[in-house]
This record gives C-alpha cells, sequence and structure tokens, in this order.
C-alpha cells in the first residue's frame, strides 16, 4: 500500500487535477489524504455556499481517508510569509508520511496555487525521506490561463475507467460548476481528459509534471 498525499489550494482544486488519478489509488488500496489550503468562501462568495460539505462529499466519492482544511483565507496567501504556510504542511507531512505527492503547478494563473507550490517545494523537500515522487497537477480555469506557459507533462495517467465518477464528485461542488465551454464544467472536463489521453492513445487521462523522482538505495 502507497501513501498519498494531495495538496490543493482550494476546494474542488483537488478534484480538478488530479480526481481520476486520486480514485485509481484508493481503488487499489493506497491511503490518500487531502490538503486544502484555503476555505475557498470569502474573496469569492463572501458568505457560506456549502464548500465544508461539498469537500466531504466529494471525498467519500472518492475513498480519501482524511481531509486536513488549513482554512487560509482565500485568496489572500500572499499576506502570509512563506514560513507560516510551510509549517503545517510539514506537520501533516511527518505525521502521515507519504510516499508520493501531488501539487499544484507554480506555473498556475492563480496566485494562491503558484504560493502553495513555493511553500509545499519546500516543506516536501528530499529532507522528507519517505518522499519517492513528487509531481504537480494540471488545474482547469488556471494551469491553461498562466504565464508564461511553462507546465510541461511528462506523466500520462488512464483515467478512463473513472472518468465518470471524476466528474461525479466535481458535481457535488455546485458553486464551482460553469457552464459549458467554461472549462471548469463537466463537459469541458471530459473532452479535457481525452484531450490528454488521445496524445498517449488512451480515451481520457490527467497528466503530471514531475518535481523530483527519488530513489533511495
Amino acid at each position: 500500500m502507497n501513501k498519498i498525499l494531495v495538496v490543493a489550494a482550494h476546494p474542488d482544486d483537488e478534484i480538478l487535477g488530479i480526481g481520476g488519478t486520486v480514485l485509481k489509488h484508493t481503488k487499489r488500496g493506497d491511503e490518500v489524504r487531502n490538503i486544502i489550503m484555503c476555505e475557498g468562501e470569502s474573496f469569492r462568495y463572501g458568505r457560506d455556499v456549502g464548500q465544508n460539505l461539498a469537500i466531504q462529499e466529494a471525498s467519500k466519492l472518492l475513498g480519501v481517508s482524511k481531509v486536513y482544511q488549513l482554512q487560509y483565507p482565500d485568496e489572500k496567501l500572499d499576506t502570509y510569509t512563506l514560513t507560516e504556510l510551510i509549517k503545517p504542511l510539514e506537520q501533516v507531512s511527518e505525521e502521515f508520511k507519504p510516499d508520493i505527492v501531488y501539487c499544484q503547478s507554480g506555473y498556475d494563473a492563480n496566485q494562491d496555487h503558484k504560493i502553495l507550490f513555493q511553500a509545499a517545494n519546500i516543506a516536501l523537500r528530499p529532507t522528507s525521506e519517505w518522499i519517492r515522487n513528487f509531481y504537480c497537477f494540471y488545474t482547469a480555469s488556471s494551469t491553461e490561463w498562466g504565464v508564461p506557459r511553462k507546465f510541461v507533462p511528462d506523466t500520462w495517467i488512464d483515467v478512463s475507467s473513472v472518468l465518470e465518477e471524476k466528474i461525479e464528485a466535481f458535481e457535488k461542488y455546485d458553486s464551482e460548476i460553469r457552464q459549458y465551454p467554461h472549462p471548469r464544467s463537466s463537459d469541458a472536463l471530459r473532452h479535457q481528459a481525452h484531450f490528454w489521453g488521445n496524445q498517449c492513445c488512451m480515451d481520457a487521462a490527467e497528466v503530471l509534471m514531475t518535481i523530483r523522482r527519488v530513489e533511495r538505495r
């Protein structure tokens, strides 16, 4: 059994980028835990739009064993020192000791995603000897809008068998669904998965960019 840690800035990011891969992990018996850094409501909505319930329902569908909701204010990670963001990530890593980490890309358009990657890259550095692989994932409606466009996938995960389960989990986030052809719509997520999958002769895929792979003797 592998121990998997997903590090996301906002509620729904963990589904958009890596939901299918998480399903494949949990279906084969791996333990998956999620960190969601921000509460995801205060800046965009200014009120409770049901994110906490959506996190619980989506996590249950994915088979995630635990979610760390760190409750930093939405779109305000830039008001904290990097050290303040690193510490809780280190604490989770030392408690859980994940083998594989999936994090958002430092090249995304969203500033919280950029800052989160900076913090995670330090918190989960090679001194955390239990971490074998560290990847960044592609988040619809942020990675493709980042400039300069430096997210370069090098790993394709076949999610053909779990794509509809991923969409079902995403649809728990009522407040985040947009109308097609917005990239954060259910149909657009399907198209994106087919686009990535077809590049490697698969029906549907999620893509990753390797940050570190460490082989220890």
